[in-house]
């Protein structure tokens, strides 16, 4: 098949990083190519809307490329802005999560600021390597290639926590040593599917959490035994069994093989359990920030009740509790709610408690002074949304990992809040994700007009009279 190439020029960055160039009247995305430059761009596939090509040959090159520090950042697809000087790269997320906001929520966001760190690099806590073959059937661990399950070598990466490196190199040598064999998912066969890593970022404490199709391998004992000799600063060490053929990478069942089965680190001062399963994010010291701002837009006071919603293992509401008179922390996952119970023990914190419990229900049994609210990707469902209208609280702090699901959002909730501030958090540096938080406070009802998810209603004398829709 002959190729098809062709000279553009790149006149703006997408949301998630790639150069965007208009090829015969087509938009086409193009991954590491910069803003102004002029490239020969091969054409990999077309779509109804869009191309994807990629480069062959650089023809002018932005004043803003730098030399990527990993040599495989463009394969393995997870920091597409390695090769962007940092200052360039947080002026594009900033602008970008602007746009969206504008153009799904009509909000402007001008004024708002983004917060990013000294030094963009090895800040990643916890990752989750697999393990597996190449072509010539050498053992090898790394990244997935983009949109693949083939793995990509990578011995060092650049974003990750600077004590990974050498763990899973003696890891894959005992793994030969001991013939210890890797996950082939094709055959369902093998031992070892994938590493997990975390790091206590004040702590120190590591865990190691070995990933494998079954319980039961040779030289099991002397492997682990091994491996602590090598590493004497690792603190635990667990055995997760995922006997399913799938891509999810975490199984169900657990065991201690070293340690304590969890690792302990501190935010802001307060102590937090982190097990294989909790979620804690990634970013040790943008976390601070993230939270320090979050708190700092709350405006608390000793009087507030406050509600953390999705709060997971507790740390935004025990990070909160000692500003307010009291905390509840609401989460689906049990396991979460548990961790969360212990944390409030190890800290001492008895103004804080957590329940197991749908968001939406637990809104509307009563008002709360403040609500933080930290969601996945997707968002707030409607259901939730319209609980925080019908319950009123005074201030909303939304933190989202999503701009457009919080565009979205926000375009139904201010009709019923007023948006304080917009500001953003660059806690994922050399990728394109970025974190926002939005301070909200209730609009004054006797100058409310009330809309129903978007559709105009008549004055209602009380947020509870609102219906489903």
């Amino acid at each position: 098949m002959v190729k098809e190439v062709k000279v553009g020029k790149c006149i703006n960055i997408s949301s998630d990083g790639q150069g965007i160039v208009y090829l015969d009247s087509k938009k086409t995305f193009v991954p590491s190519l910069l803003i102004g430059e002029e490239a020969e761009i091969e054409i990999l596939y077309r779509k109804k809307d869009f191309n994807v090509g990629k480069i062959v040959k650089l023809l002018t090159k932005s004043p803003y490329r730098i030399n990527p520090k990993c040599k495989c950042s463009t394969a393995c697809g997870g920091c597409c802005f390695q090769n962007l000087e940092y200052k360039e790269e947080l002026r594009i997320k900033r602008e970008n999560a602007i746009n969206i906001i504008k153009s799904i929520a009509n909000i402007n966001a001008k004024d708002s600021k983004i917060i990013g760190m000294e030094n963009p690099y090895n800040y990643r806590n916890k990752i989750q390597v697999p393990f597996g073959y190449d072509k010539q059937n050498r053992l090898v661990y790394g990244f997935y290639k983009i949109k693949s399950h083939d793995i990509i070598p990578i011995e060092e990466c650049a974003i990750e926590d600077l004590s990974h490196k050498s763990i899973l190199k003696d890891i894959q040598i005992l793994m030969k040593d001991m013939k210890i064999t890797a996950y082939n998912e094709d055959l369902d066969k093998g031992i070892l599917r994938h590493i997990l890593l975390r790091v206590g970022k004040n702590s120190g404490e590591i865990m190691v959490v070995l990933i494998t199709r079954v319980f039961t391998f040779p030289s099991k004992q002397n492997f682990i035994k091994a491996l602590k000799e090598k590493h004497p600063e690792i603190t635990t060490i667990i055995q997760n069994v995922n006997e399913r053929k799938t891509n999810v990478i975490l199984g169900n069942k657990e065991y201690v093989l070293y340690g304590k089965g969890y690792i302990v680190d501190s935010l802001l001062g307060v102590n937090f359990k982190i097990s294989s399963k909790s979620f804690y994010q990634i970013n040790h010291d943008q976390c601070e920030k993230l939270y320090s701002l979050a708190l700092t837009k709350a405006k608390l006071n000793k009087d507030d009740e406050i509600v953390d919603l999705y709060c997971g293992i507790g740390t935004i509401g025990l990070i909160a509790s000692k500003y307010v008179t009291s905390v509840i922390g609401v989460e689906v996952v049990n396991e979460a709610i548990i961790d969360a119970k212990e944390n409030a023990k190890l800290n001492n914190i008895n103004n804080a408690r957590f329940v197991c419990d749908d968001a939406s229900n637990f809104l509307l049994k009563k008002s709360y002074d403040c609500v933080f609210v930290d969601p996945p990707r997707k968002g707030l469902d409607q259901k939730v949304i319209k609980a925080l209208i019908n319950s009123h609280p005074k201030k909303i702090i939304y933190i989202s990992c999503d701009v457009s699901t919080l565009a979205r959002d926000l375009n139904i909730l201010k009709n019923y809040f007023n948006i304080d501030s917009i500001d953003f958090v660059d806690m994922f540096p050399r990728t394109f994700h970025i974190e926002t938080v939005i301070a909200l406070s209730l609009k004054k009802l006797k100058n409310l007009f009330f809309f129903c998810l978007g559709k105009q209603k008549s004055s209602l004398k009380s947020l509870k009279d609102i219906k489903s829709p």
